[in-house]
C-alpha cells in the first residue's frame, strides 16, 4: 500500500500540534514500550564498518563511493547495499586497516603531510573532487 502523500504543517498548525504534546508522557511511554520488549535495535553493517575506520560519514561515502544520503539510508535501514557495497562494508568491518591502507595508496596525493590519517584526508578530498 502506498504511502499518502501529506503537505507539510503551516507554521501555526505545527505550533498547535506543538502545545499539546507532552514529551514527558511520549517519553516514559517509549521506554515502558522498549523494557517490554516492543522496540527493536537495528543492527547496522554500514555504522560499525563506518565507526571502525573512524571516518564521518562523507568520508566514508567519498571512500565507498556512494552519495552521503545513500550511506545514511544503509546505516538507518532503510536502504540495502549492492553486492559489490555489502562485500567493502564487510571487509571494512572486519579489516578497516585494509580500506584506510587502499585509500592512503589510491589517493595519497589528497593527504595532507604530517596528517594523523592519511585515508582520513584523502576520503575528505574525494569528497570535495567527486570521485573515488
Amino acid at each position: 500500500m502506498p504511502l499518502k502523500k501529506t503537505k507539510p504543517l503551516t507554521d501555526a498548525e505545527l505550533e498547535a500540534y506543538e502545545a499539546t504534546r507532552d514529551l514527558g508522557a511520549e517519553l516514559l511511554e517509549s521506554i515502558l514500550e522498549m523494557k517490554a520488549g516492543k522496540g527493536r535495535v537495528v543492527f547496522s553493517p554500514a555504522i560499525e564498518a563506518r565507526k571502525k575506520t573512524g571516518l564521518s560519514q562523507s568520508q566514508f561515502a567519498a571512500l565507498l563511493g556512494v552519495s552521503v544520503r545513500t550511506l545514511q539510508g544503509w546505516e538507518q535501514g532503510r536502504k540495502q547495499p549492492s553486492g559489490a557495497a555489502r562485500t567493502l562494508l564487510a571487509i571494512a568491518r572486519t579489516n578497516p586497516k585494509a580500506v584506510l591502507s587502499v585509500a592512503d595508496r589510491d589517493h595519497g596525493e589528497h593527504a595532507k603531510p604530517g596528517a594523523a590519517s592519511g585515508a582520513a584526508e584523502c576520503a575528505k578530498g574525494v569528497a570535495s573532487d567527486g570521485g573515488v
